[in-house]
């Protein structure tokens, strides 16, 4: 079973480094990306646990190591 694991900004929380990268790729001809919001990505496999306590164990996993609840929010998908 693999857990995929997507971390990121908050929509209130200002993304300099999201920006930085829209910015660039305006200025190397591609004018149509108007936003761009930047994260991190987890890919976590997983054996011995059924789908539901897998989820439950990468929720808390996600919220107490690979993000920060006070600006970053999560999204768990579990495959397999």
């Amino acid at each position: 079973m693999t857990a995929q694991i997507f971390v990121t900004l908050k929509k209130t929380v200002l993304d300099p480094q999201g920006q930085t990268i829209q910015r660039a790729l305006n200025s190397m001809g591609h004018p149509e990306v108007a936003s761009v919001r930047q994260g991190k990505y987890f890919e976590i496999e997983l054996t011995g646990v059924d789908k539901a306590t897998a989820e439950a164990t990468m929720a808390k996993l996600a919220e107490d190591v690979l993000s920060n609840p006070v600006i970053e929010e999560f999204r768990i998908e579990i495959t397999g």
